[in-house]
């Protein structure tokens, strides 16, 4: 057993702080939260926390994992004025590119860094079209090795290869799904990753690509995870040539449940949204991704009954992105403020719950012992009331001092238990033979 000692244990919904709290882990599990405990609990290993903020682990709720060898991409990419045209000059290029070596130093890198960005967990979202087969077993390794909580899927589409590549898509869902099952019930590793269905966008899969997605998510009994309504382009496509809305399209086909997570949704209709809340579905808002691909902002958040934050491959930095989707929303005239935004930062641990089948979110007996350890001495008084203030004009992700998952300090005192160097060091070797693959290419 671990006892947290002298904490300042802080929720972000429902909003609470509690000063100088004990938090006993045992195993996996939050055993207890009070005071007193290391008393209660002699045999126990106590380690003061000398009043740092402990809260249930952060999540970045949609990312790209298979973009972590982009940054300061020197490949040659076209002009690209539209959303259009910077999937197919850059990101398309990119994830064609991919092979084994490169997708697993990306996803390892990438879960080393949003360890040390504060999160426990990372809902990814995958495309690597010459390198399907085996693909989230490679990104599942980098996730177990750093010790990092996450989901995963393949990106379904039919954009490159037709049928042929829309099933073996699906095939590798399946095929993921079927591992994640064989490793719970074999319960010789810690249970860090699970699935999720996965599709690219409604405009590059066809109505026989939503029947096959529809059979893998009944039969692995997973959730949709896709991308709607990025940009404008997406919604025209579906009314003219299918007459439909997006998520009217995809719930004929039964895609849309309490499992199920929507990316972006910039453009949805009235009509969906009200379909998205009637299945208990989840819309992930990913402001920084939206401003970048210059593709427009969301005005429809406050419409949305379960909402989560996400960054759609732009690191895993949850403190800023949600900085970044609270100001935005400001400037764009709306009405929340920033206890909504800590709320909707929260909301990533309900995605777990609904997909773990475990207690997440909360510091209490029963839950998972998925924490985050920050530094923050507060200049002025910390209650519930003013925490999304604190988080919004504040704190960082240098403020992180540990990360706690399933009970184990994956990081602590700002330092990994291996040396990172020599991964960051190939990381680079092998970035600069994938940007020479993706010049390769037409």
């Amino acid at each position: 057993m671990l006892i947290l000692t002298n904490a300042t244990g802080v929720q972000l919904d429902p909003a609470s702080v509690q000063q100088g709290i004990d938090i006993a882990i045992e195993g996996a599990l939050i055993k207890e939260v009070g005071q007193g405990l290391a008393a209660k609990y002699p045999q126990a290993e106590v380690r003061n926390m000398h009043g740092k903020w402990v809260m249930p682990g952060i999540v970045c709720a949609h990312n790209h994992f298979y973009s972590g060898l982009s940054r300061g991409i020197m490949a040659n990419i076209a002009p690209s004025p539209d959303f259009i045209s910077t999937l197919k000059n850059l990101w398309w290029r990119l994830d064609r590119a991919l092979d084994e070596e490169s997708l697993y130093y990306s996803g390892l890198i990438c879960s080393l860094e949003a360890i040390k960005s504060g999160c426990t967990a990372v809902i990814d979202h995958h495309a690597s079209p010459n390198f399907i087969a085996g693909s989230l077993k490679t990104l599942r390794a980098g996730f177990i090795e750093t010790g990092l909580r996450g989901m995963t899927c393949f990106e379904t589409t039919d954009r490159n290869g037709g049928e042929r590549e829309l099933r073996a898509g699906v095939e590798e869902n399946i095929a993921f799904a079927q591992l994640i099952d064989v490793a719970k019930k074999a319960g010789k590793e810690p249970y860090l990753v699970e699935a999720h269905i996965g599709a690219h966008a409604p405009f590059t899969v066809s109505d026989a690509g939503l029947e096959v997605l529809q059979a893998a998510v009944k039969s692995t009994g997973r959730g949709l995870h896709i991308h709607a309504a990025e940009d404008s382009y997406d919604v025209s496509h579906s009314h003219d040539k299918y007459g439909k809305d997006l998520i009217e399209r995809l719930a004929q086909y039964d895609l849309i449940g309490s499992k199920t997570l929507v990316a972006h949704g910039l453009y949805l209709s009235a009509a969906d949204i009200e379909l998205i809340n009637q299945q208990d579905a989840f819309l992930v808002h990913n402001a920084r991704s939206n401003m970048n691909n210059h593709v427009g902002y969301n005005h429809q958040l406050a419409q949305y009954r379960n909402l989560a934050l996400g960054t759609d491959g732009i690191g895993s930095d949850m403190f800023e992105e949600m900085k970044f989707a609270f100001f935005k929303h400001r400037d764009a005239g709306g009405p929340l403020w920033p206890d909504s935004f800590a709320r909707f930062l929260a909301n990533g641990n309900q995605l777990l719950a609904r997909n773990f089948g475990a207690h997440f979110g909360c510091l209490a007996a029963g839950y998972k012992a998925d924490l985050t350890i920050c530094d923050y001495p507060s200049p002025t008084p910390l209650a519930a009331q003013n925490i999304g203030g604190h988080l919004a004009f504040g704190m960082g992700a240098g403020s992180v001092n540990s990360v706690m998952v399933e009970g184990r300090m994956v990081y602590q005192d700002r330092q990994f238990p291996f040396d990172v160097e020599p991964i960051y060091a190939e990381a680079r070797k092998v970035a600069a033979k994938l940007w020479q693959r993706m010049d390769a290419l037409n």
